[in-house]
């Protein structure tokens, strides 16, 4: 098994961010394994007509969505909250083609299914990696980036709630299938790699919008790990019938959504409606009683009240 060590000054040190490249890194696996699963979407479609052109691409994609170990240059660990897509990528170019040669060996070593590498033999490995995820980015993440965003910032609302409340260990409970291995050690996974050990650096959680997959992003002495969010991306939907007939349609998918804090514009982006629609609708749910609104900072973040579970549950 491998253990993420945490020594003495980690925990002090840890912290969420956000990373538009480890987004754009799940959405690509996600949309890879559609085409493996043959009914692809349109962007799943989209995809495959790309992949049929750029032997590059195709052979990037086919190993980071088939491997147990990603290459290093395409999981750079995030600094902050604002990480630019264009700073991961530059650090991702940085790479040098031995470096990166390496790294693609070594997760070849493990992928689940065995493929050809030679598409890597070129020269400007990590650039022409780049000028990949570059494009998924810009196709197939940026024009959804907001309501991506919404749905990780809630998630790390979340944690950060049980974190002042509970600590680390119950924040990081339930990420995934990670699980706490002694007072100082996560188990990570049940694969036997060499175990990592966080310094006074910390370790930084990044959600990701996908529903599965976790990994680590490593440029020691900074690593992250990367979790699947709390949350679906897609639209909430609500049972026809029951709370629907009773408050509507509208109001019942705003309750839906709040099964975690969030702010009105975080779930205009989440239901995909105007600001105004929502605001009318908060405005009669926590009349009724079913919500609350609680400040925090500059913003107003709304919950289910026990009567709003109760609808929500029907």
């Amino acid at each position: 098994m491998t253990l993420i060590r945490l020594g003495p000054d980690a925990l002090r040190a840890c912290r969420f961010a956000l990373s538009p490249l480890a987004e754009t890194l799940s959405r690509l696996i996600t949309l890879r394994c559609e085409i493996d699963g043959g009914r692809p979407g349109p962007q799943a479609t989209a995809l495959a007509g790309w992949l049929d052109h750029d032997p590059f691409a195709a052979g990037l994609l086919r190993l980071v969505s088939a491997t147990k170990y990603l290459p290093d240059f395409v999981a750079v660990p995030p600094s902050s909250m604002t990480t630019r897509i264009d700073d991961e990528l530059a650090q991702m170019r940085a790479v040098d083609d031995a470096g990166a040669r390496a790294t693609i060996a070594e997760s070849r070593r493990f992928a689940w299914i065995a493929s050809s590498v030679d598409w890597a033999d070129a020269d400007g490995v990590a650039a022409s990696a780049a000028a990949v995820f570059a494009r998924g980015w810009q196709w197939f993440v940026e024009p959804d980036w907001p309501r991506r965003r919404a749905v990780m910032e809630r998630d790390i609302r979340h944690r950060a709630g049980v974190l002042a409340a509970h600590g680390w260990r119950q924040a990081i409970s339930g990420i995934g299938k990670i699980r706490w291995a002694g007072p100082d050690a996560i188990l990570f996974s049940t694969q036997t790699h060499p175990d990592l050990t966080i310094g006074d650096q910390g370790l930084v959680l990044v959600p990701h919008t996908g529903t599965v997959g976790q990994w680590t992003c490593e440029a020691p002495p900074r690593f992250a790990l990367v979790y699947p969010a709390r949350g679906a991306l897609e639209q909430v939907h609500v049972p026809a019938g029951g709370v629907a007939r009773l408050i509507g349609e509208g109001r019942a998918r705003v309750l839906a959504a709040l099964a975690d804090p969030t702010t009105p514009s975080q779930l205009a982006l989440l239901l995909g409606v105007s600001l105004g629609t929502v605001s009318g609708h908060l405005a009669t749910l926590r009349d009724a009683g079913a919500i609350v609104g609680r400040r925090s900072g500059r913003a107003v973040y709304y919950e289910r009240t026990s009567l709003g579970d109760s609808l929500a549950g029907r």
